[in-house]
């Protein structure tokens, strides 16, 4: 019995050990690595100064074209990711001003992602390899599994292994680089929809407490938030959400009928390249005509 016992805790002692050389390994690869996503961009990258930093999710990674703000030589660069919520951005706007970013306006998309306070399961988990990290492990400690996820090794690693993986481990390790940097961050969707519909009837505005930490940052901070919506085709029912969401939050500029033709999206919520430029050069005009910029 008692040999049977020291061989469960060899064995149980082997799997801490392997469990914490592993979570070692991989965590000293993230910390080194800043191609492959936004948020090691931020965390792992220099010090940057922008005129206009883009936040929200695919409605702003999508719509928003860094380069026409180039164009005008405004230091710019889009941070909105597929699939983020507002709580998502809120982490990603602290750590860049933890890290003495220069910001002076962040362009946010506030439309669909104010309605709800919950996270992105696949954007949360860019941010494990990190959770060491004082400003990140701060503000995920009431997570409910925060506990396992900090203090069982390797644990983060197997539960979020899709995204931070053996595979995702290599291609840092190689340093290759990934799409979501190309174009100052802005991923262009190419293709023309068909028979393009949304239905907004189960939106209903909502009090966002991301929201409220992202505007108390920026007011502590010195930077001006500018709140937009952006595009939804023609074919979209109850419009009326957009100007519910500005009775509930006046200060956010409604952009959402600034192009409604077909021709222009990718999908009824998602505009395609050419949308997105006519867009953005929208927002340019009126960024500088409300002497933003």
């Amino acid at each position: 019995m008692i040999s049977f016992v020291k061989y469960i805790l060899k064995i149980a002692l082997i799997l801490v050990v392997s469990a914490s050389l592993l979570d070692f390994i991989f965590t000293k690869v993230y910390e080194t690595s800043s191609e492959r996503n936004k948020i090691q961009h931020a965390i792992n990258g220099s010090k940057n100064n922008f005129d206009v930093l883009v936040l929200g999710s695919s409605r702003a990674n999508n719509h928003i074209v860094t380069n026409e703000f180039t164009k005008e030589n405004i230091q710019a660069f889009n941070y909105g990711m597929s699939g983020s919520s507002l709580e998502e951005s809120a982490l990603l706007l602290q750590v860049m001003i933890e890290k003495k970013w220069n910001i002076k306006n962040v362009l946010l998309e506030v439309d669909l992602n104010v309605n709800s306070e919950s996270f992105s399961d696949g954007t949360r988990a860019l941010y494990m390899p990190y959770l060491r990290n004082q400003t990140i492990s701060n503000y995920y400690k009431s997570s409910e599994n925060f506990n396992e996820l900090y203090y069982i090794p390797f644990y983060r690693y197997v539960v979020y292994e899709a995204k931070i993986g053996i595979r995702e481990l290599f291609f840092s390790i190689i340093k290759r680089k990934s799409n979501a940097l190309q174009n100052g961050g802005f991923y262009p969707l190419t293709n023309v929809g068909k028979n393009m519909k949304y239905d907004l009837s189960k939106y209903a505005p909502k009090a966002n407490k991301n929201y409220k930490k992202i505007k108390d940052l920026c007011r502590t901070h010195n930077i001006n938030l500018i709140a937009i919506t952006t595009p939804m085709c023609k074919n979209t029912v109850n419009m009326n959400y957009f100007k519910e969401l500005k009775k509930m939050y006046p200060e956010i500029n409604n952009f959402e009928d600034k192009v409604t033709d077909d021709k222009y999206f990718s999908s009824c919520g998602h505009m395609n390249v050419n949308g997105a430029k006519i867009f953005t050069k929208e927002i340019i005009a009126f960024l500088k005509e409300s002497k933003n910029l």
